[in-house]
């Protein structure tokens, strides 16, 4: 556990660092993406973020409750939980760093595609992309899951510049921080279930555990 709290704390210096040394790069590789006329695209793909971080959770434990899987929902679980420590890392980070959105700071050299007031660094929805991303991953260890769900996530970060919302600074750092809240809640899910004898959830081993990978 201690290796983890490290490789966390690692991972958000360096995210502090870039934001403070990487200004330059910043603003003028954001002026290009934002240019690129891929908008329509970028604001539809930017919308899913939400809707599927949560519905991916929820639609496992759905079909894990109907089906008696009881392995299905301890993913399940996971990956609702995982989603949460992300979304509290983000939220943290924020206040912390305090980073103004690039229109703010660049009114002149960026158009905003999309009205958002909070703070720019990390980007929340890249955090959680990759989150989900990480996090089904680690649940369904097989290529046909990792390629889809990474590809989506990185699609995700690439319309928050896309749409002049985040630095590219803002999205590389939410795609770390987001994969590292998934590997840590990983690690403290399975530490749990491990100490607890993988007690079933549903009162027995289910109807069957189907497996899904």
């Amino acid at each position: 556990m201690r290796k983890i709290t490290i490789f966390i704390l690692f991972q958000v210096i360096f995210c502090g660092g870039n934001v403070v040394f990487s200004q330059n790069f910043d603003i003028n590789a954001l002026e290009k993406i934002n240019n690129i006329g891929t908008h329509g695209f970028s604001r539809v793909v930017s919308n899913t973020a939400g809707y599927i971080d949560v519905s991916v959770p929820v639609v496992l434990a759905g079909v894990a409750l109907i089906d008696g899987n009881d392995a299905l929902l301890k993913k399940s679980i996971y990956i609702g939980v995982s989603l949460g420590v992300n979304q509290l890392a983000v939220v943290a980070v924020k206040n912390i760093v305090r980073r103004p959105r690039p229109r703010v700071s660049y009114p002149d050299r960026i158009v905003w595609y999309e009205d958002m007031t909070s703070l720019s660094f990390p980007s929340g929805h890249t955090a959680a992309a990759f989150n989900t991303a990480t996090a089904l991953t680690f649940s369904f260890p097989k290529w046909y899951v990792a390629v889809p769900s990474y590809l989506w996530a990185a699609s995700v970060g690439y319309s928050r510049m896309n749409l002049g919302v985040h630095y590219p600074s803002d999205v590389f750092c939410g795609a770390l921080l987001g994969s590292a809240s998934a590997f840590l809640t990983y690690k403290i899910n399975n530490w749990f279930w491990k100490t607890q004898n993988n007690k079933p959830l549903l009162g027995n081993k289910g109807k069957k555990d189907l497996v899904w990978y």
